[in-house]
């Protein structure tokens, strides 16, 4: 997906959110940055001091399985044999720093974007619904 301009329904359709927070796998993230999901996690892994816990987390073998049967796009086979990592949209800034290209970069403002956009109307409907309860 490397120099296009990824519609916000792609990146939706990407978010997950697990333990209280809106995140992304490692693999949708790849993809999105153009690099191979290897290369992403080298990169994290020689830069984890970048990375706290509420930035990204390894999946647990059960979140993982949880999130294979509630999501028909992650079919069991061809996948990693090691546990994905998630990024929250910290996490996801802090990869563009360590992937250090133009494109991460370009691609990271377009992520941030559409998680300030779900804040947005988020927001705006618990507005809506504080109306309507009063």
């Amino acid at each position: 997906m490397e120099n296009q301009i990824i519609p916000d329904e792609v990146i939706m359709t990407k978010i997950f959110y697990i333990r209280g927070q809106k995140v992304m796998l490692d693999k949708d993230l790849a993809e999105l940055y153009g690099t191979e999901t290897k290369k992403l996690k080298q990169q994290v892994n020689r830069n984890l001091n970048r990375f706290p816990n509420h930035y990204m987390f390894e999946l647990t073998k059960e979140e993982n399985e949880l999130l294979r049967s509630q999501n028909a796009t992650l079919k069991k086979g061809g996948h990693s044999k090691y546990l994905p990592f998630v990024f929250t949209e910290h996490g996801i800034l802090m990869l563009s720093n360590v992937l250090k290209s133009e494109s991460a970069v370009q691609v990271s403002i377009r992520i941030i974007d559409v998680f300030v956009r779900l804040r947005e109307v988020y927001a705006e409907q618990t507005e809506v619904w504080l109306a309507i309860e009063r």
